[in-house]
C-alpha cells in the first residue's frame, strides 16, 4: 500500500537531447509495489517540449493542467486539462506547451518503458 502526496516526492529535470524545460516525477512504480507499470508526472514549462521519438512500449497519458499540443504519428492534437491520449507502441509522438503557464501530464508505461 502506498499514499503519499505528490507534492512530497521528488522532482527532477529530464536532461536528455531534444529536450527543453521539463521536470519528471515517479508518483508509483515497483518500489511502492505496482510491478510491471510506472505512473510518472511530467512538468511541461512555457515554451518547453519533450522530444519527438518512438519505442516499442504504449503509454497512457492524462492532462492534468496547462495547454498543449501532442504530435502523434503526424497529426497535432490541441490537448488540455482533462484529455486523455492512448499511444501505440512505435507511434512517433511530443508533447508541447501551448501556453504561459505549466502543462502538466500523467504518463503510465510499462516498467520497461520508465528510463
Amino acid at each position: 500500500m502506498f499514499v503519499e502526496n505528490m507534492t512530497n516526492i521528488k522532482s527532477t529535470p529530464v536532461n536528455a537531447p531534444a529536450v527543453l524545460n521539463v521536470l519528471r516525477q515517479t508518483l508509483v512504480g515497483p518500489e511502492q509495489g505496482w510491478d510491471g507499470w510506472v505512473m510518472r508526472l511530467f512538468t511541461v514549462g512555457p515554451a518547453g517540449h519533450t522530444p519527438r521519438h518512438t519505442h516499442p512500449w504504449p503509454h497512457i497519458n492524462f492532462i492534468v493542467s496547462g495547454k498543449g499540443r501532442l504530435f502523434l504519428d503526424g497529426q497535432e492534437h490541441e490537448v488540455g486539462s482533462g484529455y486523455v491520449a492512448y499511444i501505440p507502441g512505435g507511434a512517433e509522438h511530443q508533447f508541447r506547451n501551448a501556453g504561459t503557464e505549466d502543462f502538466a501530464l500523467i504518463c503510465i508505461v510499462p516498467e520497461e518503458g520508465d528510463k
